[in-house]
């Protein structure tokens, strides 16, 4: 069975390229994440990897979907073999069932995570850059006018430190500092 997986990074993009090219494959089931390949821990991306079974093949529309770095392409690609399942990018032309795919995987995947690095030193020096300028700033803190209230409530023994926590939508580690200020 012919296996499609899709990701893009953000919910603002659209997954309409890439599901029509699984159509065109043919593939019979398809995985989708909307979310950063930039870690392995993605929701569809282990049901896909749970669903595949023995001679299932794994299609994908270039290996920057499927993983960001050289190990996690590699790591994900050796589990599929391990399950005796196929790996094919149709962007590269990469096919796991021949040694030139093999090999071929390991050099774009060495690639693919060049060309990451390459974005994200640009993005740091555009952001130092836009800095000196005064133009960045950063992000802009989220502002809870009942924050003195609920510390209040907190201090004084009426609520606990986790329902102030759940009352200000807020983390332990940024509750604890923004208390620290009041």
């Amino acid at each position: 069975m012919k296996i499609g997986y899709i990701r893009i990074s953000t919910t603002d993009q659209n997954t309409a390229r890439q599901e029509v090219l699984m159509e065109e494959l043919g593939v019979g089931q398809v995985f989708i994440d909307r979310m950063s390949g930039k870690s392995t821990d993605r929701p569809e991306l282990k049901r896909m990897m749970n669903f595949v079974r023995e001679e299932d093949v794994v299609m994908v529309e270039s290996i920057s979907r499927f993983a960001r770095n050289t190990r996690d392409l590699l790591e994900l690609v050796e589990k599929l073999t391990a399950k005796g399942v196929e790996f094919v990018s149709k962007k590269e032309a990469i096919d796991t069932t021949t040694p030139t795919g093999k090999f071929m995987l390991t050099v774009f995947g060495a690639v693919a995570e060049l060309e990451r690095e390459y974005i994200l030193q640009r993005q740091k020096e555009g952001i130092a850059i836009a800095k000196a300028n005064g133009v960045y700033k950063g992000r802009k803190p989220i502002v809870r006018p009942d924050l003195p209230a609920v510390v209040a409530l907190w201090r004084g023994g009426k609520i606990t430190a986790t329902e102030a926590m759940r009352r200000l939508d807020m983390k332990p580690s940024t509750f604890y500092r923004r208390v620290k200020r009041l």
